[in-house]
């Protein structure tokens, strides 16, 4: 398997203003190859490619929002670590919000739910349970000890 190679050296935009927008770009676009990291940090190919891209779309006068819209345009919402939202990417803001509200739902639902109390018993029922307690004997478990046998 060949590694990735590695991103050429950057080469910072003349004008600091520039260079300061890039960087805060750099920091919310996420690499390609590596994904948990942002391509500000990144030493992959792609990353360097990346940035390269976004500084010279910034050189060439595009908003922070249309160098976004370009890379969303390239590589879908996931590219950025704070996609927007919109109908694509509810689940992805909204879904752990819902998850909560269900389970707390969920869990009102369990500790309000009424026991089901249980009819009381028929005379002849009471009958036959006096019997059963006054002929039953107890017979001692034969494994189980005393708790204070002396041992």
């Amino acid at each position: 398997m060949a590694a990735e190679p590695a991103a050429a050296p950057d080469r910072p935009l003349p004008d600091a203003a520039q260079e300061a927008r890039a960087q805060a770009l750099f920091k919310d676009v996420r690499c390609v190859v590596c994904q948990h990291e942002s391509i500000a940090d990144s030493p992959a190919g792609i990353a360097g490619d990346m940035r390269q891209r976004i500084r010279e779309e910034i050189a060439s006068g595009d908003t922070d929002a249309a160098v976004r819209a370009d890379l969303v345009r390239l590589y879908g919402d996931y590219i950025l670590f704070t996609p927007p939202v919109r109908e694509g990417t509810w689940l992805l803001w909204f879904g752990p919000l819902m998850l909560v509200v269900l389970g707390g739902l969920a869990l009102i639902a369990f500790t309000r739910r009424q026991t089901v109390e249980s009819p009381p018993l028929s005379p002849d029922e009471e009958r036959r349970l006096a019997d059963l307690l006054q002929t039953e004997t107890v017979r001692p478990d034969p494994d189980a000890s005393a708790p204070h046998d002396g041992r």
